[in-house]
């Protein structure tokens, strides 16, 4: 789930244009890029162009039409069209005139009405936006409001159910690397000396200060209020409970199943986009975390014969090699797990995996790029692009910042300074996701993204088939984007706790 790795790329730029069309006064922007996109040179620039759309300027044709999802059944109550068709756009690109580089051929808009999307969250700038950075960034805001976002999260989890401290406290006493003077076989835990032995807590420590300068300047950054960020027990021990408080924040009637609701929002939203793995196929977990997301993939495709998750923090790596070998009840740990010899989870660099090209089916990055800067991001994307095979897909599970829950969250300085305090990416994030998704479309076949949460969309990448020795067919430029229904209504409704609630009442 969390914590993916990279190293980081110079950012050039390319040309794009734009068209925009609205719909009771609201606009939505369409992007082309003018020439092949390279993820370490891309930059999307926006356009500022009339409102309505015209034949002579449209560098995309904009379609609308009400299709049948597909038969995977959609739950009317969660769903704002209950059950009707969502309102399907496609971006198609335009040949590129030879003679020159920044040209598009005429395209006709045939739905210049369109309403994708809404509420697209507005980048802060000026005074207002640098104070905020100071505040962030000063003693005095870490001192009060990162604790204040940990107990928080805490709290939510012990109020709805979710045994935090019984919980930690029986991993923490089980024999591991985190427990100082463990000397217990373990060669598969990602923590080996190499000697044969586990190591302890000290010789981890040591290791992963001797190893700091091999990682990327953004991932040594403090993530979700843990001062060492992912490189810690303390973050690697918790993560899979304050999964579990997300999970409830999002989907509060559920209580302390709320997290298995939120995950299973996202693999239905991926499976109604054609998400699919062959029988005896290979899924690549990116950012993985203690695996969490890894074990559910196994579940969600069963067929399949190997899932690999790839995290660069060993803490993590070794905690989920350690939970999946005691496969605890929920008597014992926030949830039930259960061996399954399919899945490895290793240490590695998901920019760089040294896998083979074309050599996996699927790749997976749920709620992880929000926490790197794009273009690492672009990075990871180009990686899983090569290592997928022919027809292979890219599953993303993100927050959506187009969705009216985040645009109004962001436009509260003081409200988003609570997410923003334990996510240094977030603004990046909401302000570059847009580069993510015209890099796909260059790049992939088919691009489908739906919404899967009141707050979060799902997205598939279908990597084109093989046409010939060392290549695979062009990208159509195609986006299918469901996420709002012809009103320019978010798809799905949003059932997030308030930010200062800890539990539904």
């Amino acid at each position: 789930m969390w914590y993916p790795s990279s190293s980081s790329c110079a950012a050039g730029s390319t040309s794009t244009s734009s068209t925009t069309s609205s719909r009771s006064g609201r606009t939505t922007t369409a992007f082309v890029a003018s020439s092949s996109l390279d993820p370490s040179t891309i930059i999307a620039t926006r356009a500022t162009t009339a409102t309505t759309t015209t034949a002579a300027t449209a560098s995309r044709s904009l379609s609308c039409s009400f299709p049948v999802v597909n038969n995977h059944k959609l739950d009317g109550s969660r769903y704002n069209t209950a059950g009707r068709g969502l309102l399907l756009l496609k971006l198609f690109s335009t040949s590129n005139n030879n003679n020159s580089p920044h040209s598009t051929s005429t395209a006709t808009a045939t739905a210049a009405t369109s309403t994708i999307p809404p509420n697209k969250a507005k980048p802060r700038t000026g005074l207002s936006q640098q104070l905020l950075d100071w505040a962030l960034a000063s003693p005095f805001w870490k001192l009060v409001l990162v604790p204040q976002a940990r107990r928080n999260i805490v709290q939510t989890a012990e109020a709805n159910g979710i045994a935090w401290k019984k919980s930690y406290d029986w991993l923490l006493n089980q024999p591991g690397p985190w427990n100082k003077n463990n000397k217990e076989d373990n060669d598969d835990d990602g923590s080996s000396n190499g000697s044969g032995t586990t190591m302890n807590q000290d010789e981890m420590m040591d290791a992963t200060a001797t190893t700091m300068l091999h990682y990327p300047s953004y991932y040594t950054k403090e993530f979700h209020a843990y001062p060492k960020g992912n490189l810690s027990w303390e973050a690697a021990i918790e993560q899979e409970l304050a999964s579990r408080a997300v999970g409830a924040r999002n989907f509060p009637a559920h209580g302390a199943k709320g997290e298995d609701v939120f995950r299973s929002s996202f693999e239905e939203a991926i499976l109604r986009l054609g998400g699919v793995v062959p029988k005896g196929g290979i899924v690549v977990d990116f950012g993985c975390g203690t695996g969490t997301s890894t074990r559910r993939l196994s579940k969600l495709f069963p067929q399949a014969d190997k899932f690999v998750g790839m995290d660069l923090s060993p803490f993590f790596i070794a905690v989920g090699q350690r939970l999946l070998e005691l496969a605890p009840t929920k008597e014992q740990w926030v949830t039930n797990i259960e061996k399954d010899e399919r899945i490895e989870l290793r240490v590695g660099n998901v920019a760089d995996t040294n896998l083979d090209n074309e050599s996996v089916d699927a790749v997976n990055l749920s709620l992880v790029i929000h926490e790197m800067p794009i273009d690492v991001t672009l990075k990871v994307c180009q990686e899983a692009f090569r290592i997928l095979k022919p027809g292979g897909q890219l599953y993303i599970s993100e927050m959506d910042f187009d969705s009216p829950a985040y645009a109004a969250q962001r436009e509260n300085a003081m409200l988003f300074s609570l997410l923003r305090s334990t996510e240094p990416y977030l603004d990046e994030y909401a302000d570059g996701v847009d580069q993510v998704r015209e890099y796909l479309a260059k790049t992939f076949q088919s691009v489908k993204i739906t919404a899967a949460t009141g707050r979060h969309f799902a997205l598939v990448a279908t990597k084109g088939a093989k046409v010939s020795e060392g290549s695979s067919s062009r990208s159509s430029g195609l986006v299918e984007d469901t996420r709002f229904d012809s009103q320019g209504n978010y798809a799905v409704m949003d059932t997030h706790l308030k930010v200062w609630e800890s539990k539904k009442e």
